[in-house]
């Protein structure tokens, strides 16, 4: 967005005529007689003068930034009566009017300001000659058809702004949630925030705009920027060693473990509150996380059997070398083709486990496979065997 200047470039003219002294020719023959002077020449002298005395003086108005003042001078130029009024006036400054200088005319001299803008987050310096904050955001509406705001400048806790708020008339001042009212407008902006007991903080914001019904207002945004520090959890991992002291299977929590600390610094921007900006400064690790240590058994277990059931009298009179070369062909340490029977009566492990047998069954002894084959016959009878069974009773 572009804003245009509030003003025209004043038009500046020099007072600085002079008057040339005309002296009679001596060699002109008319003028070697000496003439007396008499009464009636010096009154005409007199009265010529009279008539160019009150020509040449003049009463004027002067107006230099809305202070008014009446001027009698003998200035011939605007320009005359501004040095003699020791009235600076620069490049971008308003005049009017310019030129020569007429009895009775009113001189409007406007000092022009630089102000900053904001329109869409967007900032601007611009120039202005306006007296008002009410008559700058005037003028800016209606070259550029949007609702700019000017932006207040600080100098420590108070707000500068080198135009008065509004001619007359209320001016609201939101501040801190909440609208409150200054009832004359013509004041500045630092003495409205402190009729309502309004103070500053370093950061503060101020602003001055108008509603679409035109009311001028004056915004205060409260500006915070801290570091916030936030923390979260590293979790953590997990060691396995080896512990040859253990039997397998087993295993022992050495070390617990402990989550670290990870810690992040933003530095936060909020405006009344709400944040408007996040940057951060530093992440890392404050606290390293320790690991917990799992000690897993890797000693063998020691192979322990059971005691072996004594066999019934009826079991213990059946064919067992029978049985046993029905399924083993004798063979203590027989194993099936596929892999799933054991020993001298193909037992199963599970069966083999049943009957208090550890380990294998094909390297059991003969006499401890022959005592859990008769206990598992008293359990079970000679079904266990449902092909080579009946050479129990041969």
């Amino acid at each position: 967005m572009r804003f245009a200047h509030l003003f025209g470039s004043p038009q500046h003219t020099s007072d600085d005529g002079s008057a040339a002294a005309h002296a009679a020719d001596p060699g002109n023959r008319r003028w070697r007689r000496v003439l007396p002077i008499t009464a009636g020449a010096v009154a005409l002298v007199l009265v010529g003068g009279g008539a160019a005395y009150a020509a040449a003086h003049k009463t004027v108005t002067l107006d230099v930034d809305g202070r008014t003042t009446t001027v009698s001078t003998f200035a011939g130029s605007v320009d005359g009566l501004l040095a003699a009024q020791h009235v600076t006036v620069a490049d971008r400054d308003a005049v009017s009017p310019t030129g020569a200088l007429q009895d009775g005319a009113q001189v409007v001299v406007r000092h022009a300001h630089e102000l900053t803008v904001q329109h869409d987050g967007t900032r601007e310096q611009v120039w202005t000659t306006a007296l008002t904050v009410d008559e700058a955001l005037a003028d800016l509406e209606t070259r550029d058809g949007a609702h700019p705001s000017l932006v207040v400048s600080r100098s420590g806790d108070r707000a500068q702004l080198d135009l008065e708020l509004a001619v007359s008339g209320p001016v609201d001042v939101i501040a801190d949630g909440t609208t409150r009212t200054v009832p004359d407008g013509a004041t500045d902006v630092a003495s409205a925030l402190a009729q309502l007991g309004i103070t500053l903080q370093p950061l503060d914001a101020v602003s001055v705009t108008r509603t679409d019904a035109g009311r001028v207002q004056v915004v205060v945004q409260r500006v915070v920027e801290q570091d916030v520090t936030t923390t979260s959890a590293v979790p953590f991992g997990t060691q396995t060693v080896q512990d040859a002291t253990a039997y397998r299977g087993t295993s022992t929590v050495r070390q617990a473990g402990t989550n670290g600390v990870r810690t992040v610094v933003d530095h936060v921007t909020t405006v009344d509150g709400v944040q408007t900006a996040r940057v951060n400064v530093s992440d890392s690790v404050t606290t390293a996380p320790v690991d917990r240590v799992v000690a897993v058994g890797t000693r063998a277990r020691p192979v322990t059997a059971s005691p072996v059931p004594a066999a019934s009298g009826s079991a213990a009179s059946l064919n067992w070398p029978a049985l046993a070369r029905c399924e083993s062909g004798g063979r203590v340490d027989a194993v099936s083709a596929n892999g799933l029977y054991y020993g001298l009566y193909q037992f199963s492990l599970g069966t083999w486990r049943a009957v208090g047998g550890s380990g294998l069954p094909s390297q059991a002894s003969a006499a401890e496979q022959t005592a859990r084959a008769q206990a598992l016959f008293t359990r079970s009878g000679a079904g266990q065997w449902p092909v080579c069974g009946k050479y129990l009773f041969s």
